[in-house]
């Protein structure tokens, strides 16, 4: 059975040439423009949004099929090339346009591409706006202006330049350089290969990397989790480096092998970032319902706190904003500094682990280890919205005497951990997350809601 085109708050995904095809690409950019005009009625000068690919094959067919409907509507488009997700971000900023895009299916495999919206925030649009631009691509309610009147189209090559400066500017560049780290660098032939490179050299990094060339074509599922990345661990160990990062394919999330050659894990990356943030003062950091306790644990031990949200980059975003955050960002591997853009960024990420490792003179070993330890044990099930209800109503009995969250799904917090049950935005199943200090109580707290799923008939 053909897959259906998943549209959501931050854009739309599906299969290229099944689902997702240039003239939908193209009908997604005049919905977008249509719905950037509603946003400035009566303004005199020419909207613009940037927009940049990562690297999948069909990523330039789709980029050129967007901004014909973004010109077709009357839009300015600048074509940033080949750049990460953050670095689009940081763009539509600096050129101080009105929104912007990504084709990008991020860890997805490669069959997929899809379309991520900004606005001149840099921030996915809110709910109601991602519902707005739904509607007028779902009812062609859009319209094309004369030939008189289409938006131009210029070329801005500048990302990797602008986005490494703002990255380096949270650090002591001098004090990592010092260092001399050996780096091993496993960017999935994706859009991060290229400027990360160039940050880490810029540091005095010695950088051992695989998969960097821009091809698109992945070396490897490209989610950057245990399975998948294996030869970084070997390249970390044959090495002898000191660390290794790896990326997905648009680079906006980062996993961290130790010295090693251990997967730590992607949980860790906000840990870590967080270690040092907190570090340099007290304050508020943000994350969402899904991420481990261990951010938790830094912030009180700082006199700090965390402020939860629903899952989703936006939602962690807003919360950042809203609470004036020192540090914020998701268990997927994803780190946002303010600063920078309210935008995951695996470089954010790099250099504030560096930095921590050049201060601390420690191996992120030793700082893992300084890092209260939990156990996290994430699973899914088939369920439709019917069945992910009765599930939500039958586990808050079994769970009564938790502390409950309902903002995004539940989250049931215990004295020894915590379990989230959510229904998946993007496919029909059920995401089961338990986290405990002993890895046998994570598991029975899963073992309990499939238990429950099993109850239900299908």
């Amino acid at each position: 059975m053909a897959e259906q085109l998943i549209i959501s708050i931050s854009g739309l995904r599906g299969v290229v040439g099944e689902n997702l095809t240039a003239s939908v690409a193209c009908e997604y950019g005049r919905a977008f423009g249509a719905f950037l005009k509603n946003r400035h009625p009566g303004r005199e000068s020419r909207l613009s949004v940037c927009v940049g690919r990562d690297t999948r094959p069909s990523g330039q067919m789709l980029q050129s099929a967007l901004t014909e409907g973004l010109c077709a509507g009357g839009i300015n488009v600048t074509d940033l090339g080949v750049v990460t997700t953050p670095g689009v971000g940081i763009m539509a900023q600096e050129l101080r346009c009105n929104g912007g895009a990504v084709v990008t299916a991020s860890h997805n495999p490669a069959k997929y591409n899809g379309i991520k919206l900004l606005l001149d925030n840099s921030m996915a649009p809110p709910p109601d706006a991602a519902g707005q631009i739904k509607k007028s691509f779902l009812e062609e309610d859009f319209h094309v202006v004369d030939s008189s009147m289409p938006g131009g189209l210029t070329r801005d090559d500048r990302t990797d330049i602008v986005h490494i400066a703002k990255v380096v500017a949270l650090i002591d560049t001098d004090a990592v350089a010092a260092r001399k780290f050996r780096v091993a660098l496993d960017s999935v032939n994706g859009a991060g290969g290229r400027v990360t490179k160039k940050l880490l050299a810029g540091l005095g990094c010695e950088v051992c990397a695989i998969n960097d060339e821009p091809t698109g074509v992945f070396a490897h599922t490209p989610e950057p989790t245990a399975e998948n990345v294996t030869v970084l661990c070997d390249v970390v160990r044959n090495a002898k480096a000191d660390i290794g990062f790896a990326q997905d394919p648009d680079a906006d999330r980062l996993a961290i092998v130790d010295e090693s050659g251990k997967y730590i894990g992607e949980e860790y990356t906000l840990a870590l970032a967080a270690k040092y943030a907190f570090s340099k003062g007290t304050g508020e950091a943000a994350t969402n319902l899904s991420t481990s306790r261990m951010i938790d644990e830094i912030a009180a031990r700082a006199g700090g706190k965390v402020i939860r949200t629903p899952v989703g980059e936006a939602n962690v975003a807003a919360a950042m904003l809203g609470h004036d955050c020192i540090i914020g960002g998701e268990g997927n591997g994803g780190v946002i500094d303010l600063r920078v853009s309210p935008i995951r960024d695996s470089l954010v990420g790099i250099v504030l682990v560096l930095q921590l490792l050049a201060e601390t003179g420690k191996t992120v070993s030793q700082l893992i280890d300084e890092i209260p330890r939990y156990r996290m044990i994430k699973d899914k099930f088939s369920a439709d919205s019917a069945a992910s209800q009765r599930i939500l109503d039958m586990a808050k009995k079994v769970f009564a005497g938790a502390e409950v969250d309902v903002r995004d799904g539940c989250r049931f917090d215990f004295e020894d951990g915590w379990l989230h049950l959510r229904a998946s935005n993007t496919e029909p199943v059920m995401r089961v997350i338990a986290e405990a200090r002993d890895e046998g109580a994570a598991r029975g707290y899963v073992n309990q809601v499939l238990s429950l799923r099993k109850a239900i008939p299908d």
